[in-house]
């Protein structure tokens, strides 16, 4: 110990009992109070420091890459089917503010885009909300970027990252998208690989690893209980 002091002097200068300043010394905290800790660090002069550590931060950022792996996704698909693409194009117009997660052009048919992407649903009326704001300003917004979109206005796309329980909950609000976005995904996916006249609907996609391109798994893992007899063999 510090100040080379015996397990019994710390002890008797904590006022705690020889096991307690053992299970300290060894890190087995688990039933230690906070208060006993204190004391051991005081008798052996020694300055505690603590520091509060929260997983929100962790689980942002966890959330936020998934998020910019699948506007990558659906990037390099939109490309690959002729549209220019800008991903989180900010915009401040008329007291409103906000980005699109995806505005994409399509030069040779003059489509104009809007794509709303979504690791998962949550709020759907603030969704629906939101990407109408986005679609009534993306002509402005396209044509600060110098794009010639044709007169027909902008398509949304509502793009939900693939996993079974993205889709029930798809399923659950059917109804409320569909008053806004009536397409299903394969009409969805017919009109981005040949655009004409407008769409509006929700469509599904993976996310995939950037080197080899192959969808990442976003579905939670489940863990099925073992039989009876398994319990018993084991």
């Amino acid at each position: 110990m510090v100040r080379q002091l015996r397990q019994s002097d710390v002890a008797r200068l904590a006022g705690l009992s020889d096991v307690t300043v053992s299970r300290i010394e060894r890190g087995r905290l688990r039933s230690i109070t906070l208060g006993a800790v204190v004391r051991v660090a005081a008798a052996l002069e020694i300055e505690l420091r603590f520091q509060a550590r929260s997983r929100a931060g962790e689980l942002e950022r966890l959330v936020n890459a998934r998020h910019m792996a699948l506007v990558e996704s659906l990037i390099r698909l939109l490309e690959a089917a002729g549209w220019q693409c800008q991903a989180e194009v900010s915009f401040s117009r008329w007291g409103e503010r906000g980005s699109i997660d995806v505005l994409a052009l399509h030069p040779a048919s003059g489509s104009l885009l809007v794509i709303e992407v979504k690791t998962e649903i949550v709020d759907v009326g603030e969704l629906l909300a939101t990407l109408d704001r986005k679609r009534r300003l993306a002509p402005a917004i396209a044509a600060e970027l110098g794009w010639l979109a044709g007169p027909g206005g902008p398509s949304t796309v509502l793009v939900v990252a693939e996993s079974d329980l993205n889709r029930d909950r798809v399923a659950a609000v059917r109804a409320t998208l569909g008053s806004a976005l009536p397409a299903d995904g394969r009409t969805v996916w017919a009109f981005l690989r040949r655009p004409r006249g407008t769409v509006a609907g929700v469509a599904f996609c993976a996310i995939r690893h950037p080197r080899t391109a192959k969808p990442v798994s976003s579905a939670t893992r489940r863990v099925r209980r073992p039989r009876a007899g398994a319990r018993r063999a084991q």
